[in-house]
């Protein structure tokens, strides 16, 4: 079993709530409603994978980076973790970038 993988993704989930934390763009900002976001954006991606796997779209690939560890039929323990920071890191950039344009929309008015 190897963990590499798994760790990158919780060492790259960690940086990013780091960031959110920093700048209260997502999490921080409104926890109920981001949690609920997550939670919709993990069950839609996973029943996509889902979908994916049983038309024979989407497989397992075996490495030795990954844990080896299967929750369903080539769905790797590593997918939910991923698909999770997957939908933090899109709400971070998008709630970011946002601000961003808000505040440079407020300064070319003036």
């Amino acid at each position: 079993m190897n963990l590499v993988y798994l760790a990158a993704l919780l060492v790259s989930f960690a940086c990013v709530l780091v960031v959110d934390r920093r700048f209260r763009l997502f999490l921080w900002r409104a926890p109920r409603t981001a949690l609920a976001v997550l939670a919709v954006g993990l069950v839609f991606f996973l029943a996509w994978d889902a979908a994916g796997i049983a038309l024979g779209v989407f497989f397992r690939a075996e490495t030795t980076f990954m844990t080896g560890i299967v929750l369903a039929p080539e769905l790797p323990l590593e997918e939910p973790v991923f698909l999770l920071f997957l939908c933090e890191l899109t709400m971070v950039l998008f709630c970011g970038a946002e601000r961003l344009l808000a505040r440079h929309a407020g300064r070319t008015r003036s």
